[in-house]
């Protein structure tokens, strides 16, 4: 039987792939709202903040060695100095935003992502098209809204799969509109990027590998060669949503967004963290430090500690299905660790970058402290999640005193957000920035410019208003 020719209406019917590049390549600086920028430059600052706090870690020395070896110097600058290919720079940059764990973060229903695992890519391939500041903004505003929409609409990790899977789909349509393709071309790089990029959650589970902060680099590496690749005529595959075999096969569900709502508003409803720890530890040390210093509790006092928490937390952080925290380790398991995190955290009075050390998590002290540390699920806080971050600690101390407090949400939360000048407070911590440097009224960003200048000063402006300086340069918010 011959085949009919398509209708109209079928001719015009658009993959769910071709819709989210139109969606990038229709976005225009005017559809990003007024707060919505004032949040963009707090989070820019924040993963700047981040980067910098994890200069000094292991891995990215190693890194420099393996682009040494595999690569000669290219365009785009590495954090702390050096250049090389946007793609490699892509990876390091986007690794070190993640290192200390403090990162930004959207939770949702059956998962979450890191929107800002976006910045080195965007940042790199800005640099590699000599994009101007407002080009790069609207390039990550585009990332993020494509990221947390997917992850809004599918609860990739309660599937078995790990958010890096969508950060493909928005880093590479991030990095396709700076490089100036066409919707068609985003769509191929999305595909190619894609495709080949199923993340599974297993990178979550004990023992945590180093690799569970460096796949979304990975992803984020390849999303930059996919655009690139994209631009000289490589086509993916169309179908990556619906078609056989694509990821509602995968995902055993459809994935209902609309790519045609034009908001870049997202960031709206991003949450931020001030302690080294995976987002769902916030509420938890916020607890156990009030009430350590309300209370003058030492460490020397705890007989026991209890902890109930959201299902979700005591999955990934307390003991649940992705495997026992008795005997974390190294910086990978330390972070994911809610025994170690509150041991750390009563013995220290603090969970900053020094707490992720191996020494300390390796310390008699902290092995002992965890060991009277009980984690339990909470069937009242496991249903306010995502809206609500809940936890409840009790400490009873060995002259039978007992402290309790129910955290709900936290500082950084979606109801008690972090301001601009607690996120500068943050910066100052992370980079070290000297109290000279911390002048009334002062642009914390121009004066890491200043200060670490061996990283922006080498972004050379190939026309006025090219990345460089100016693009942080972030108005005081009242």
């Amino acid at each position: 039987m011959p085949q009919l020719m398509p209708t109209p209406r079928e001719v015009e019917v658009r993959s769910a792939v071709e819709q989210i590049a139109v969606f990038a390549d229709s976005a225009r600086p005017e559809q990003l709202r007024s707060d919505a920028r004032q949040l963009f430059k707090r989070n820019i600052l924040d993963s700047l903040g981040c980067a910098i706090a994890g200069l000094q870690g292991t891995p990215f020395r190693v890194l420099r060695e393996q682009f040494v070896e595999y690569r000669a110097p290219g365009l785009c600058t590495l954090i702390g100095s050096g250049k090389t290919s946007a793609d490699q720079a892509a990876l390091f940059n986007s690794s070190l935003v993640r290192y200390v764990d403090l990162l930004d973060s959207y939770m949702a229903i059956g998962g979450l992502c890191h929107p800002s695992d976006n910045f080195g890519t965007i940042l790199a391939a800005a640099e590699q098209a000599g994009a101007s500041g407002e080009e790069f903004m609207l390039a990550l505003a585009v990332a993020y809204e494509i990221q947390c929409r997917f992850t809004a609409a599918v609860p990739v990790m309660a599937k078995g799969f790990n958010h890096a899977t969508q950060l493909a789909i928005s880093a590479a349509a991030g990095a396709g509109k700076l490089f100036g393709l066409s919707a068609g071309e985003i769509a191929n790089a999305i595909a190619i990027a894609t495709v080949d990029n199923v993340s599974l959650a297993c990178v979550h589970a004990e023992p945590v590998s180093q690799w569970k902060g460096f796949s979304p680099g990975m992803t984020g590496m390849r999303a930059v060669y996919a655009a690139s690749l994209a631009k000289r005529g490589f086509t993916g595959p169309k179908g990556l949503f619906e078609g056989p075999y694509g990821l509602e096969l995968m995902f055993a569900q459809s994935i209902p967004v609309n790519w045609e709502d034009p908001s870049l508003d997202v960031v709206t409803q991003t949450v931020m963290k001030k302690y080294c720890s995976l987002i769902h530890g916030q509420p938890v040390l916020e607890a156990v430090l009030d009430l350590k210093r309300r209370n003058r509790v030492t460490a020397a006092d705890v007989e026991k500690v209890r902890c109930d928490v959201f299902q979700g937390a005591f999955d990934f952080a307390g003991g649940g299905s992705f495997g026992s925290k008795d005997l974390p380790q190294v910086k990978e398991q330390g972070d994911y660790n809610l025994k170690y995190l509150i041991a750390a955290a009563l013995l220290d009075d603090q969970l900053g970058p020094a707490q992720l050390e191996e020494a300390r998590i390796q310390a008699p002290d902290a092995q002992v402290l965890l060991r009277r540390v009980e984690i339990r699920p909470d069937e009242r806080f496991s249903a306010r999640y995502p809206h609500e971050l809940s936890a409840r600690v009790t400490i009873r101390t060995k002259g039978q005193h007992v402290f309790v407090k129910e955290q709900n949400g936290y500082e950084g939360g979606l109801t008690n957000p972090m301001s601009w000048e607690r996120t500068v407070e943050k910066f100052h911590w992370l980079t070290d920035v000297p109290p000279s440097f911390r002048t009334s009224g002062c642009d914390s960003a121009r004066i890491w410019y200043h200060w670490y200048h061996p990283c922006f000063e080498r972004l050379a402006p190939r026309r006025a208003d090219a990345i460089g300086p100016n693009l942080f340069v972030v108005p005081n918010v009242k």
